[in-house]
């Protein structure tokens, strides 16, 4: 689909100004008029710029996946620590005084393993959380600059602007209710993991 001038002029004005570009799946509808070498040029930029975000994503999926595998990793550790306990506690029952002894020790490792997996898995939790909220920011501040430029867009062109200011406001108000959910759930988590300690 070929765009109008009009809009045309408006994204390459975008671009250089806010440096704000197209992404995602348009851009596999949009074409440039057969003459028209600096729009070509910006849709071959917001491809390879879209390229790069999906490339960063897909890290962060990875980091994330990563993380989950220590996790387990330390799950086993637990296991097995858990089991040398047992066979521990097993060999110290032949005397009484080396069963205290045996005992004590395990349960000093053992407190010092669930201790390790437990730091483990909050500092693993915390950084998703930190990364979940700033994709989450980052999403929700650019629906609501883009959406803002298309008003201001059709407020100063002096078009009709019924349906988008509704539109407008509601997006606003989704976005609040958002971030607000958001805020929310960190503290839920943070409360949560407080209360355990």
């Amino acid at each position: 689909m070929i765009v109008e001038k009009v809009m045309r002029d408006g994204l390459l004005d975008l671009s250089k100004t806010k440096k704000v570009y197209l992404e995602g799946n348009i851009l596999k509808l949009i074409k440039a008029a057969d003459n028209d070498t600096e729009f070509t040029e910006y849709l071959s930029f917001c491809k390879d710029r879209d390229i790069k975000n999906r490339r960063k994503r897909l890290d962060v999926t990875k980091q994330v996946q990563s993380q989950n595998k220590q996790l387990e990793l330390a799950a086993k550790e637990n296991e097995k620590i858990n089991h040398q306990l047992s066979k521990a506690l097993e060999k110290a029952s032949t005397s009484a005084e080396e069963a205290i002894k045996s005992k004590a020790e395990a349960e000093r490792l053992r407190d010092a393993a669930m201790e390790d997996l437990d730091t483990l898995q909050k500092r693993t939790q915390f950084e998703l959380i930190g990364l979940i909220v700033k994709v989450a920011l980052w999403v929700i501040a650019c629906v609501g600059f883009s959406t803002t430029v298309m008003y201001l867009f059709v407020l100063i062109k002096g078009l009709d602007a019924t349906i988008i200011e509704s539109t407008w406001a509601n997006l606003f108000g989704i976005l609040l209710t958002n971030s607000f959910s958001i805020i929310g759930t960190i503290m839920g988590v943070k409360y949560a993991t407080s209360k355990s300690e």
